[in-house]
């Protein structure tokens, strides 16, 4: 019979050698990077599109095209944010079309109801043309993902949000708040919320996006909010729903911010 226990320790023995000498070899080299060799694939050759390319895409491509073109309304107007000083009509929508499709939603998880809407104007980033409404245009007017956030703000801040807005000469989109301000001195006469005076220390409910109640454009107002609600729900998907909803998109004139 074969003695394996024999062979098995040579065999050990061999291999332990047989490693220290490679590690010992390799030790002394130190390599490096001389060249790196790279091939360019253009989507597109020199005649124009790539044919392969553009066959893989097409179908995925027509599909999104087909669901972005559907006719959701009817705009009787152009809505454009430039057209306004202190409001606009494309402004006025935003606000009272996410106070429409935001508060059901507010009312069924908290029971309360949003007092006021606050957005930028800087996040309006496309006309409303007059004609047919779809899907693509909510994309084109709001390409960001933010979503509803409502905010517990007191009178005081409520003030604080009033005199932003007469700071920044700029037309945000808001309802819910009247703006009464002096002609000469563009300083607060009265602050109205549903037709009411607002009381320093009382709580109203502000909808607004996640990116300015976290201080964005400076809203650093939002940033002392009792509490925050997330309503999982983004903007730009209220606008395609209040689109869905409505025929003719309404064109809103009325004034938020009154100088007397």
């Amino acid at each position: 019979m074969v003695k394996l226990r024999k062979y098995n320790g040579f065999f050990t023995h061999f291999f332990s050698v047989f490693l220290f000498f490679l590690l010992l070899s390799c030790g002394n080299n130190l390599y490096q990077n001389t060249k790196i060799e790279g091939k360019e694939i253009g989507v597109t050759d020199e005649y124009g599109e790539n044919k392969s390319v553009d066959a893989f895409v097409a179908p995925y491509r027509d599909h999104i095209n087909k669901d972005m073109d559907v006719v959701l309304a009817y705009a009787p107007e152009t809505m454009d944010k430039s057209k306004g000083e202190w409001q606009t009509t494309i402004g006025n929508l935003m606000a009272e079309m996410t106070m429409e499709m935001g508060n059901p939603v507010f009312t069924k998880r908290i029971g309360r109801n949003i007092d006021i809407c606050l957005l930028n104007h800087g996040g309006i980033r496309a006309v409303l043309p007059k004609g047919n409404v779809t899907t693509r245009n909510a994309f084109e007017i709001m390409p960001f993902e933010n979503s509803l956030i409502v905010v517990e703000l007191k009178g005081a801040q409520i003030r604080e949000m009033a005199e932003y807005i007469l700071k920044e000469k700029k037309p945000h989109p808001l309802t819910g708040l009247k703006i009464i301000a002096d002609k000469n001195t563009s300083k607060i006469k009265a602050l109205l919320v549903n037709g009411k005076p607002v009381e320093e220390n009382k709580i109203y409910f502000v909808g607004t996006s996640d990116y300015l109640s976290n201080g964005g454009d400076r809203m650093n107002f939002f940033k002392k909010g009792i509490q925050s609600y997330d309503m999982e729900y983004k903007l730009r998907n209220l606008m395609i729903d209040y689109f869905k909803k409505t025929d003719t998109i309404p064109v809103i004139t009325t004034e938020r911010i009154v100088f007397e």
